[in-house]
């Protein structure tokens, strides 16, 4: 049909109808592919039928075009069309009652919040970190616990649905991706039980392991932080192990770099539990476990035990298989999940499609007491010497019975780049090719030693080598391993991403295959640039004559140029000949052709070298640049030719961006190869050669005796590769477990690969915006599209807590963001009108947010979505459709006012009377019962709009501080004029060599916890400081730009400019050199400030930092153990922030992480998303309790919190009532215990008796 479309639109009386078929076509396409545009129809009757209408009045043209013409071929594909629109509408319109249907059956078995249809929950378990998508789930199902799973699955069975399990969503090859719109996606986030090391024998053996019991969705670095506070190893350490759970890491058998030494899942687990295809329990447990790699011993035997639906009573009794070592990997590798039969072992490496996976245990290692990391280098361009090194590194370390190989990671070249590395050889360069090697060893001069002949070996193939000991140095060794996703960053983050197995012998043979593909492709890409290049040339390009200024054409002017041009397209016929000469012949011997290569190569040649060993060496060079663009550029010189020339560099740029590269990192010690290959996904032709590549890496694996995947599984895009006697042996399994296909339907059979999956292109997104000039929304765009889906933002996200039914991570928000564009501008260009439901979905999202800027740090393409939301929030509030909220409002009034007047009466009014009004109506509440039982309890989902109701009860559920300061720090001083710089010191203090700084208060300081800013000032007063104060009332334009507001930011950022520029003139005999502040976010706005040309040769600095610079110390309080709140917006940038308060605080203070949940006015402008961030720091809090008292409450101040950000002062006030804990600001708490407990009155009393300068401004 699409050949036949196709011949009618390049037909002149056809053209029409075929595009409009098009536009039919695309419609349907469109929407069936975005969750927001759906919804949107099935609940807005009006526009459905204005879409229905639209479709059937372009069929009922088509049809009488077709019928005029008498045109058989184009009333056959109307009549098609029409067919293809009717299923359409059905399929839509019954959705609503499916939807019912699913949530009556579903809501007797689970929680009705835990049953999702929205567009965000669907868009978000759409795909996993592939990107490819096939069909969106019916819905997205989100248990609290392990018990109710059973029941679920049985009720989705009963209403024919599809069960896909899913963890934290990380996989490389599709598993979790539906292949069936009758599907739900079993999200598992919420089983987050991990218990305690425990210490067993296990079934075979007599003596005691340790082993931990983790619930399937555990994240897995958490359970390898636990093995590591026991003085344990958890052996299953996957790239993803930031962002992927336990459930995923045993459906897939996940491995690692540690795999070297202890095996993948596989060989480490202990027992797993699983719910079945008939909706029934099982556990697997392994017997005579071997401790180490599974295919070390002659067979593995499990003991298999079925239970009814309660999960106790047995069904039958238990069975035991036994499998041969052999048909758990191929002989030889280290790695291998291709055989997904597996001797019929349930669960394990079979990617959910024989059941669920609800919990495992696991055994855990005792890692030697010594261990070193050693980073070896390689510069030299003949590879041949570098790769080899991997295996002579092995072999010598295994032979050496002294020590072990704990991991061996290996980075080439092209990921070098990638994670932006940092040569540690002091070399201008970057190396070739890198190895992360750790030596472990219970003998510390032995492993000193080993790793010391490991760097020798390595010189010896020109490379240079570094030993890390301390824990410090050698996690900073490792930190650009966790990068390597940032490969694809350059395609929008979309990449083929393969895993094969290499035996370790046949690694060079595979690197130079690698190489191959790559010179290949590369020089194939510059050959289509010179072509390019040849045909702009030869079509009289309009460039040779836009000149600056106007000229008249002449024949003379003309007769030089055209010379100019046959001499440019006579030398790009030269070099293409030799490139294409050199391409065709990169198996023959180099001595053969000698006119391709210069003198200098030809003294380097041996007898034996091919032309292929002389690229590969880079003694010979196919340089675009040299012999291209240098040359053409000389040639075409000159101002009258710039635009030509720029025209040259958009060729070389356009086609460049195709150009295919395969980039490798590898699991080096057992041969697991990371085979990447960065692709444009709106390049068809690109995506199609790609495609190419993949078959010949996958040949070439075989061709080596490797196997196609160590770890990333089969899913969907490795189906093509699996031999047939590995699809029939899973097959027959399948048929025997689940013949109905009640998991996973159509995963890991025959015909069940790429064929029906898709990818969206931000790309094609970014054109659109360009297009309907939709600037803000192309920036946004920009700003999103290198997400990788990777998830390593989901651990850190303060919005993405799945306990407290809190899911939105900066992945998820960037996937929803994404089709909410597409909405708009899909709306826009049918001139249907844009949804007012979208600007909804846009505000949830951009609500979901406290700004708080902690997915940054472990994003491999430095994507904020922090930035994001801010300006999700601006194009929002400049469209007139970012929700009106009294709390923003009120708050921005209060921050915004400058009069000293109008600052006393909403001080009055919003903190004292405002703060008492809301604790009594916390203490109404709580005495009506409206707040009983219900702290302990998750609160509930926060997605779409919140009842009022309810948003008042989250309002009043954690009281406001009390016994706040009744006046402004300003005001208790007297110091609120604004034409008077204000200039404190203590005169018996202070001499030439005082130190001058120059205070900025903030808001949170100085208005609302006055004592802070007072605190601040006295210290500074006790020092010896003379400090300069802005004058007036002044925000620093952070709060304002967070909520959106740009205009009002950006004019209050250039009025404290000006501003502070006429105090740095007028105190120009001052020699200030320091900024401080005593706030995160003023930090963080003053930064941008460029605070060097008000002051030159000031730096801004926290005023804790400053104050342990000048050696403050407090001698430590007896009965007192702190706790240290780093605000996200932490001021403390020079020094670690534990690292300061402890030296102030004179005793330890113990990090206690996550947000508080007050983010500036978020908590008064969203008090229920603000409930569920403080339900995760209400745990962070008590687990910091009991870790310092072994109680879960503080009692009589044993433990205090102190923080350094007002907002985080005001919001961990709150926790009290629940746990006790006192908080404070630092230099509040050093200010009372330096100074005295009376410090600010009598602070106040000497500043004001002769301590205060007033300069007129």
């Amino acid at each position: 049909m699409w050949e036949i479309l196709q011949q009618l639109r390049e037909q002149r009386k056809t053209g029409r109808s075929a595009n409009m078929l098009f536009e039919v076509l695309g419609d349907m396409w469109v929407i069936s592919r975005n969750p927001y545009i759906q919804d949107d129809l099935i609940e807005n009757r009006k526009r459905w039928d204005s879409l229905r209408h639209a479709l059937h009045h372009r069929l009922d043209q088509i049809r009488q075009r077709a019928t005029e013409n008498e045109n058989q071929l184009a009333l056959e594909l109307e009549h098609a069309a029409r067919k293809a629109v009717g299923k359409f509408e059905h399929e839509l319109l019954a959705t609503a009652d499916r939807r019912k249907v699913v949530m009556r059956r579903l809501s007797r078995v689970t929680k009705k919040h835990n049953i999702c249809f929205d567009g965000l929950s669907r868009v978000s378990h759409v795909t996993d970190a592939t990107d490819w998508r096939v069909e969106y789930p019916l819905a997205v199902i989100k248990p609290d616990t392990e018990e109710e799973m059973a029941a679920i699955i049985a009720a989705s069975i009963e209403l024919g649905l599809t069960v896909i399990p899913r963890g934290g969503g990380t996989g490389y090859t599709g598993g979790a991706i539906p292949l069936t719109a009758d599907s739900v996606v079993i999200n598992t986030e919420k089983l987050e039980g991990l218990g305690a090391v425990v210490y067993r024998k296990l079934p075979g053996r007599d003596d005691e392991v340790a082993t931990v019991r983790a619930e399937a969705g555990v994240v897995t670095r958490r359970l390898s932080d636990l093995a590591g506070k026991n003085g344990l190893v958890f052996a299953v350490d996957p790239t993803s192990q930031d962002a992927s759970t336990i459930g995923g890491n045993v459906a897939m058998n996940a491995g690692g770099k540690k795999a070297v030494m202890w095996g993948t899942a596989l060989d480490n687990l202990v027992s797993w539990k699983m719910v079945t295809p008939d909706a029934t329990w099982m556990e697997v447990e392994r017997l005579n476990h071997n401790m180490g790699k599974i295919h070390d011993i002659e067979m593995a035997t499990f003991r298999i035990s079925r239970f009814h639906a309660d999960g106790k009573t047995l069904l039958e009794a238990p069975e035991e298989i036994a499998i041969p070592a052999q048909q758990l990997r191929k002989l030889g590798l280290g790695k291998d999940v291709t055989n997904k039969f597996l001797g019929g072992l349930p669960g394990i490496q079979k990617e959910g499609c024989d059941g669920l996976i609800t919990s495992a245990v696991f055994v855990l290692h005792r890692m030697p007491q010594f261990i070193r990391t050693v980073c070896l280098e390689f510069f030299g361009n003949d590879l041949t010497k570098a790769v080899p090194a991997i295996v002579e590194t092995k072999n010598f370390l295994d032979n050496n019975k002294k020590v072990l190989l704990a991991g061996m990671e290996h980075l080439d070249e092209r990921y070098v780049k990638a994670v932006d590395y940092s040569t540690k050889a002091p070399r201008s360069e970057l190396p070739k090719m890198v190895l992360l090697i750790d030596i472990v060893g219970d003998d510390e001069n032995a492993v000193a030693e080993a790793s010391s002949e490991v760097v020798r070996l390595s010189n010896a193939r020109e490379g240079e080598g570094f030993v890390a000991v301390s824990p410090e140095a050698r996690a900073r060794f490792w930190a650009d391993r966790a990068r390597t996703a940032a490969i694809a960053k350059h395609t929008n983050a979309f990449k083929i991403n393969e895993d094969v197995v290499i035996p370790l012998e046949r690694l060079s043979e595979y690197n130079d295959g690698i190489e191959r593909i790559n010179i290949i492709h590369s020089t194939q890409n510059k050959l289509r640039m010179v072509e390019a290049v040849l045909q702009f040339l030869s079509s009289q390009p309009k460039e040779l004559k836009q000149t600056v200024k106007k000229l008249d054409d002449s024949a003379e002017n003309d007769a030089i140029l055209q010379s100019k041009i046959d001499t440019a397209c006579s030398h790009l016929r030269v070099v293409q000949a030799r490139w294409q000469e050199v391409l065709d012949n990169l198996d023959s011997v180099a001595l053969n052709h000698k006119e391709l290569l210069s003198d200098e190569v030809l003294n380097l040649l041996a007898e034996t070298d091919t032309l292929f060993n002389v690229l590969q060496r880079r003694d010979l060079r196919i340089s675009y640049r040299k012999e291209v663009e240098k040359p053409l550029k000389e040639l075409f010189q000159g101002q009258s030719l710039e635009a030509l020339r720029n025209k040259l560099d958009d060729i070389h740029k356009e086609l460049r961006s195709s150009r295919l590269f395969v980039a490798t990192h590898m699991h080096a010690g057992d041969g697991n190869v990371h085979t990447n290959i960065p692709v444009n996904s709106n390049d068809y032709q690109m995506m199609h050669e790609a495609e190419l590549i993949v078959d010949g890496v996958m040949k070439l694996a075989g061709e080596l005796g490797g196997v196609i995947s160590g770890e990333h599984g089969i899913g969907l895009t490795k189906m093509q590769y699996l031999d047939k006697a590995t699809i029939d042996a899973f097959a027959g399994y399948k048929q025997k477990v689940d013949p109905l296909g009640r998991f996973n339907a159509g995963k890991l059979l025959a015909g069940s690969g790429l064929e029906n999956a898709y990818t969206p292109s931000l790309r094609l997104l970014q054109q659109e915006a360009l297009i309907l000039e939709a600037s803000d929304l192309g920036e946004i765009n920009n700003d999103i599209k290198d997400c990788l889906r990777c998830g390593k933002c989901k651990p850190e996200c303060t919005t993405h807590v799945p306990r407290a039914n809190l899911y939105y991570s900066p992945r998820d928000k960037i996937l929803g963001t994404g089709l909410i564009m597409e909405a708009f501008l899909y709306e826009e260009q049918t001139r249907r009108g844009i949804s007012v439901r979208h600007f909804e979905e846009m505000n949830d999202v951009a609500d979901h947010c406290t700004i708080c800027h902690r997915c940054l740090n472990p994003c491999p393409v430095n994507i904020d979505f922090g930035d994001v939301s801010v300006k999700l929030r601006a194009v929002l509030k400049k469209q007139g459709k970012r929700h009106l909220n009294l709390g923003t409002w009120s708050s921005m009034a209060y921050l915004n006012a400058t009069d000293p007047l109008t600052v006393k009466v909403m001080h009055k009014t919003m903190i004292q009377m405002g703060f008492k009004a809301q604790r009594l109506a916390h203490s109404a509440a709580k005495y009506l019962g409206l707040l009983a039982n219900k702290k302990k309890k998750p609160p509930l989902p926060t997605t779409g709009k919140t009842p009022l109701r309810e948003q008042v009860v989250h309002f009043v559920k954690k009281p406001m501080p009390g016994n706040l300061p009744t006046r402004t720090t300003r005001g208790m001083l007297g110091l609120e004029d604004d034409k008077m710089v204000p200039i404190l010191r203590d005169p018996n203090k202070v001499s030439e060599d005082s130190d001058a700084v120059f205070y900025f208060p903030g808001c949170g300081s100085e208005r609302l916890f006055s004592q802070v800013g007072l605190a601040t000032l006295a210290m500074l007063y006790e020092v010896g400081t003379e400090t300069v104060l802005p004058p007036g009332y002044l925000c620093c334009g952070y709060p304002q730009a967070a909520t959106g507001d740009d205009d009002k930011a950006t004019a209050i950022s250039t009025s404290n400019r000006v501003l502070f520029h006429r105090v740095a003139n007028t105190l120009n005999y001052m020699d200030i050199k320091t900024v401080i502040v005593s706030c995160g976010t003023c930090m963080d706005q003053l930064l941008k400030y460029e605070f060097e040309a008000i002051f030159p040769g000031c730096r801004l600095l926290d005023i804790h930092e400053y104050l342990m610079e000048k050696g403050v110390k407090m001698e430590g309080v007896d009965g007192v153990q702190y706790l240290y709140h780093e605000p996200c917006h932490t001021p403390m940038k020079t020094y670690k922030s534990t690292n300061v308060a402890a030296t102030l605080l004179g005793q330890q203070v113990t990090l206690n992480d996550r947000c508080c949940g007050e983010a500036g006015s978020f908590a008064v402008a969203r008090p229920d998303i603000a409930t569920q961030v403080r339900f995760r720091k209400e745990e962070e809090i008590t687990k910091g309790i009991q870790e310092l008292t072994g109680q879960d409450k503080a009692v009589k101040g044993n433990v205090k919190m102190l923080t350094s950000c007002p907002a985080c002062q005001q919001g961990l006030s709150r926790y009290n009532e629940d746990t006790g804990i006192e908080t404070d600001y630092i230099v509040v708490e050093v200010a009372k215990h330096v100074l005295g407990e009376q410090w600010h009155t009598q602070f106040i009393d000497n500043v004001k008796a002769g301590g205060i300068e007033r300069v007129l401004l």
